[in-house]
């Protein structure tokens, strides 16, 4: 159930500027293309950076729907359907799932957290309502509160056909390490930290999902490509020198930055919802100056 290879974007949704309560599809289709003809490897819709917290449920799912039949098979289409409420993830998973998505990516639950037991059911019981869809685990434990351990995540890739990879967010490589140990490498497993990339591949690593690559697609495919192909090199000379566009696009809350950047770049990507807020006007030159030296403007 191999899903893809190389750098996903988790894609910004556009909304429209005077009504921040509604998506600009033209505007989406527009950053779609765009990702696509620049190479991006997979498209994920409605994650984290995609503002998915701030959507109604009708609006999440039409957004997935949109995203699945616009992309239209050209490249793997990856929708985020978790909660930290196991029958909204189920119902939301089964939707999407008919919608055609190539794949489902499902956070670890936030707030009310569960024990690792009950991440096991949890994850169990969305997997098992989609079993012919894909599932990457996401790991993310400064939004969720929680961390999805390594013994955890072997036991599900054990026990569950379905559930085939992870998107690895904890910052830990430690943590990484173990996983891979414990799966004897036979899980799917992407840096959910964009300058942790090139470390995680070494470790059988098959790419990232990523938020730089909403304004730098290209390169981040590239790094990923160099890789594979050998040039290890290559990819880490990409990895350090994005380094400071990285720093800043997480310089503020996500999305806030990477949703500047793409106004920056003409994209038409609106304004946030809230609680998110504008980016502060200091930081903003200060991405900007480094969008310029990594050539996000050529």
């Amino acid at each position: 159930m191999s899903v893809f290879r190389g750098s996903a974007v988790a894609i910004v949704t556009p909304f429209f500027e005077d009504e921040p309560y509604k998506v600009n599809y033209e505007a989406f289709a527009r950053i779609i293309d765009d990702q696509i003809e620049k190479g991006t490897d997979a498209i994920v819709v409605c994650g984290s950076t995609g503002e998915a917290a701030t959507m109604t449920e009708k609006e999440h799912l039409e957004v997935c729907k949109f995203c699945i039949e616009y992309v239209a098979k050209r490249v793997p289409v990856i929708a985020g359907t978790g909660s930290n409420c196991t029958r909204t993830a189920i119902e939301l998973s089964k939707e999407v799932a008919a919608y055609g998505a190539d794949a489902l990516l499902v956070v670890s639950p936030y707030y009310n957290k569960g024990t690792q037991n009950g991440l096991y059911k949890h994850f169990r019981m969305i997997a098992e309502a989609v079993p012919e869809t894909p599932i990457i685990l996401y790991n993310v434990p400064s939004r969720t509160g929680g961390n999805v351990l390594p013994e955890t995540v072997a036991r599900l890739v054990k026990d569950v056909p379905n559930i085939v990879g992870i998107k690895e967010a904890s910052g830990n490589i430690s943590q990484v390490v173990r996983l891979m140990a414990l799966t004897n490498g036979e899980i799917e497993l992407y840096s959910g930290n964009d300058d942790q990339v090139v470390p995680l591949m070494s470790m059988g690593g098959l790419g990232v999902i990523s938020v730089v690559a909403n304004v730098a697609p290209k390169a981040m495919h590239d790094m990923c490509a160099k890789f594979f192909a050998g040039d290890v090199a290559g990819a880490a000379k990409i990895q350090m020198e994005s380094d400071e566009l990285c720093g800043m696009l997480f310089s503020e809350v996500n999305p806030i930055p990477v949703k500047k950047a793409m106004n920056m770049l003409g994209f038409e990507a609106g304004p946030l919802r809230m609680p998110l807020t504008e980016m502060e006007p200091q930081n903003a030159e200060k991405l900007r100056a480094a969008m310029e030296r990594f050539g996000c403007f050529s």
